[in-house]
């Protein structure tokens, strides 16, 4: 039997682990995390997520509904490493937090569900990790439920990942008999006897060895195509060494060129212990990545993750709780000390660091200073936001935030007593500090303070937040999803003249601008329309350059309000071709205002089209509920785009508005009698209804 010494935390650069748990909604990712809590020995008991007894998912909502919400970071140590782990949240309208949280790892465990193999959401978060460069390891889990097969689960990462999986382990046994792997790189088998805290190293069992040798060679074969020094050595010795098979894959892994995958089952603590000698062994160390890069007046700097450099860090997340403000953050280079001033260089403020808290969920130990590669939360700044940038007073830089997208579902909220509105409004302002993707305004037209946010969840969680944290009775409106307005077919030359003269100077602009459809891009969901291209064909110093410049800022400033129903306009091409300047009347102010008005004429003069967001809605039902499913897919406008049976039940893949989507988890409930569930993912827009065109988002 094989022990681990649990030694203290060590600073060590080279020993550090900053990663995150992704995947689908009910693949297993705080069942893992809690396991590797209570691997490590930094729990003494094991967190249920159907018990409400994890250590991860500590907020009362994300023990209710059983789903994780929030991002969770906690520390452990193993074999001498110290691992900063956060688990994320599966769900699409939680997809913010995902995106601030890869923004700061070195790498990531992928979690999948070892009989429904890639789901859309865990497809959805592997292309945000490789928006960021963010090696993963991948864990297939689950081994011990019916259906499950670790072969079909590869294949699925292999045709919709589009990464080369390499396999390192071969389980023993099957479904309920799932008691073991064999470790294809050390060729060991790994058994847990029913209720062991470790496993019992050993020989392969004999009637596995035809096929663990059989699989050992198709990994070598696979690693030797992709690694120059493996595919030497493979060449002349035909077979590759335990330690040039190691080495490739934490070479392939870090490149990204490959993905090794693990197997177990995290409920029943089969396969942890692997799996964190897997993080060790592969995945970066913050030594291991590239410098971290961010400007300076315009100059693009970087800083090495050096404990004596600098300091600087990306403030991820911001939690208001009732022992005060916490901003936690990624320290990418330097030291900082308690007591000490920073500078929020995205706002130029100054901020007092007061405490250093190493972070375990929800409770936290002070610690003296944190250092390069650390993740920590600080108590003291009181105005930092998310993607701020915390540095030396006497080194300034701006590292790049952590992109927020736009909101797609908004709510109008009120206080149930008018004496408690300012209440409310305090509430909601310190929502959308500690959760960039909600947004907060107040409708022009009714008065209404309106709420945006990425799903109906992600609304109802911020009421609910609402609700409980401030005591707040609040009433919440019908969802109203967040139009846009692209264009059909647009207009040429069409010519604007801006002129005013009322005493002194005067303005003048002249402007001759083309107006045409911008082709979609390929997005990670489907085609999305690409927002705005500006491009000049004036010739012989006709507007001069910071002139175009301007028309292009007034342009911008006009794709704000459509002319269907004052929605922003996406998917717009505009040429500026010919122009007139005054020598003492044109200015940049007044080729901004002629910009603006010319595109806003060009519009009305164009044929648009209003858009509406959709998605990708995946429902799994018992196979006598599917008519009734598909017929009300369609009557929800939804366009069905595959069925296959999986484990004995029908899983039907269909693009729905996302309007059409509000209530469907009760109605879906009712006509499969609670048996049927559904996960969505965001495409995009596609054209609404005509119908549509006059209503409001």
């Amino acid at each position: 039997m094989r022990t681990h010494q649990h030694r203290s935390p060590v600073t060590a650069l080279t020993t550090v682990r900053n990663l995150g748990i992704l995947a689908h909604v009910d693949a297993g990712k705080t069942t893992v995390t809690e396991r590797i809590l209570y691997t490590t020995g930094t729990t003494h008991k094991r967190g249920e997520v159907h018990d409400g007894t994890t250590i991860t998912d500590f907020d009362s909502q994300e023990r209710d509904r059983g789903i994780t919400i929030f991002a969770a970071a906690v520390s452990c140590t193993w074999d001498g490493h110290r691992i900063n782990l956060i688990d994320t949240p599966g769900h699409v309208d939680f997809a913010d937090e995902v995106e601030r949280s890869l923004r700061v790892l070195d790498g990531a465990i992928a979690v999948f569900d070892a009989v429904a193999g890639v789901e859309p959401q865990s497809e959805s978060v592997w292309h945000q990790a490789d928006r960021h460069s963010v090696p993963r390891i991948a864990f297939v889990n689950k081994l011990d439920r019916a259906g499950a097969d670790l072969d079909t689960a590869v294949a699925s990462i292999r045709d919709r990942l589009h990464t080369v999986p390499l396999v390192v382990q071969l389980p023993i046994g099957a479904e309920d008999a799932f008691r073991g792997v064999v470790d294809l790189v050390r060729m060991r088998a790994l058994v847990w006897a029913d209720g062991a805290e470790a496993y019992e190293e050993g020989e392969v069992p004999d009637g596995l060895r035809e096929e663990a040798a059989r699989r050992r060679r198709l990994l070598e074969e696979a690693v030797a195509e992709l690694h120059p020094a493996a595919l030497e050595e493979f060449c002349v010795r035909s077979e590759l060494s335990e330690e040039t098979l190691t080495g490739a894959l934490r070479d392939l892994t870090r490149t990204g060129e490959g993905v090794v995958v693990l197997c177990g089952s995290a409920y029943r603590n089969r396969g942890v212990e692997p799996l964190l000698e897997a993080v060790v062994a592969y995945l970066p160390s913050p030594l291991d990545v590239p410098p971290v890069r961010g400007t300076l007046d315009g100059a693009v700097q970087e800083r090495a993750a050096d404990p004596q450099g600098p300091f600087a860090a990306l403030a991820f997340k911001v939690n208001a709780t009732a022992t005060g403000r916490l901003t936690y953050l990624r320290v990418y280079a330097g030291t900082i000390r308690k007591g000490e001033t920073v500078l929020d260089a995205t706002t130029r403020r100054s901020e007092r660091v007061g405490r250093i808290l190493r972070v375990q969920a929800d409770r936290h130990v002070d610690v003296d200073a944190a250092v390069a590669g650390d993740i920590v939360a600080v108590i003291g700044p009181k105005a930092v936001r998310p993607g701020a940038t915390l540095c030396a007073p006497g080194a300034p830089l701006v590292l790049e935030p952590p992109t927020v997208a736009d909101p797609v579902v908004s709510v109008a909220v009120e206080a149930r007593r008018s004496t408690d509105t300012e209440r409310l409004m305090a509430a909601l302002v310190r929502l959308a500090e500690e959760d960039p993707s909600l947004v907060v305004r107040t409708d022009p037209e009714t008065g209404q303070t309106v709420l945006s946010g990425m799903g109906e969840l992600h609304l109802e969680v911020a009421a609910e937040k609402i609700r409980r944290d401030h005591g707040l009775d609040v009433r919440v409106g019908r969802p109203q999803v967040a139009h846009r307005e692209t264009l059909v077919r647009g207009v040429s030359g069409l010519v604007y003249r801006h002129v005013k003269q009322d005493g002194g100077a005067g303005q003048f602009a002249h402007v001759v601008i083309d107006v045409e459809p911008l082709e979609a891009t390929g997005g990670d969901g489907g085609e999305e329309a690409a927002e705005f291209a500006f491009g000049s064909a004036v010739v012989g110093g006709r507007v001069p350059q910071e002139y175009v410049r301007a028309v292009e800022a007034g342009c911008r400033d006009a794709l704000s309000e459509g002319p269907l129903g004052g929605h922003p306009v996406t998917g717009v091409r505009v040429t500026l071709t010919d122009g007139a300047t005054h020598p003492k009347d044109s200015s940049e102010m007044a080729f901004r205002t002629a910009g603006r008005f010319a595109l806003r004429e060009a519009l009305r003069a164009s044929a648009m089209v209003l858009l509406e967001p959709v998605v990708e809605v995946t429902v799994t039902v018992p196979g006598d509920a599917v008519g009734g499913v598909l017929g009300d897919l369609a009557a929800r406008r939804g366009r069905v785009s595959g069925s296959t049976t999986r484990g004995g039940a029908a899983v039907v893949t269909a693009t729905v508005p996302l309007a059409e989507l509000f209530g469907y988890a009760t109605r879906l409930r009712s006509r499969t009698q609670g048996r049927g569930t559904f996960t969505t993912r965001a495409t995009g827009y596609a054209p609404a209804p005509a119908v549509t065109a006059s209503g409001t988002g």
